[in-house]
């Protein structure tokens, strides 16, 4: 495999850079060449979860002009990778041109942590984060994508690491994109809850692999006071 392409996602290149540039670190370093894609800025799913339909379809239109199937897309994130693999096919039913580009990309596209794993069959990368971490797993990357072991099974070969588990580590961080707007008590409350549970663990740093949550929990962890850190995967596979 000589490149890929990194879509960074909107959350990334907005607020979480570092996220982009340590993805992009990590796979150079596998002897990858990665391109950006240009003018793409948002895979539509915001838009798509509150309704607006033919604005989603337009971001969706842009992204995939952007594509070509054979070649491989990376993703820093399983919320927007589970739109274009799972949710194009409800938002483009009603334009088959479209669905089948949909169609005909999909197999080429992954979340940066299945890329790692299931693609350059690669656990260990040479990082080095001499910290006490606690990972939190995004719903989108495990409910709809079904990833569950290769962020873990990539922390687990990084040199120095302490991982320690959350309690009840797989329940939601109260995010979920525009969710977090339209019920912000809801929200509010299962965030309390993923603190308390950071809290108690005694972890330095919150590992996931989605901006989002890393904005939630970020946020919720420096309004509480608490000096915890949050850290996007590809960060952590990035340190020396």
């Amino acid at each position: 495999m000589n490149e890929v392409v990194l879509f960074p996602t909107c959350l990334a290149e907005e607020f979480f850079s570092d996220a982009r540039d340590a993805a992009t670190t990590v796979i150079e370093r596998l002897r990858v060449k990665v391109r950006t894609m240009p003018r793409v800025f948002c895979c539509g799913q915001p838009a798509f979860n509150e309704g607006f339909r033919a604005e989603a379809k337009e971001l969706a239109r842009r992204f995939l002009e952007a594509c070509e199937p054979g070649t491989l897309i990376v993703i820093p994130s399983g919320s927007c990778t589970s739109m274009i693999k799972i949710f194009y096919r409800d938002l483009l039913a009603d334009d088959p041109e479209l669905l089948a580009k949909a169609d005909a990309i999909r197999p080429w596209v992954f979340e940066f942590s299945q890329f790692l794993v299931d693609v350059m069959k690669v656990k260990y990368v040479g990082a080095r984060f001499e910290r006490t971490v606690a990972y939190h797993p995004s719903c989108h990357l495990m409910r709809e994508l079904g990833v569950r072991e290769q962020p873990r099974a990539l922390l687990s070969a990084v040199n120095g690491i302490r991982i320690i588990e959350l309690r009840d580590r797989e329940e939601c961080c109260g995010f979920g994109g525009l969710f977090s707007v339209k019920f912000p008590h809801i929200s509010g409350a299962m965030l309390e809850d993923k603190v308390t549970r950071i809290r108690e663990s005694g972890a330095e740093v919150v590992v996931s692999n989605d901006c989002g949550c890393l904005m939630q929990i970020g946020g919720g962890l420096h309004r509480a006071g608490d000096k915890v850190e949050t850290r996007h995967l590809a960060q952590v596979l990035a340190a020396r």
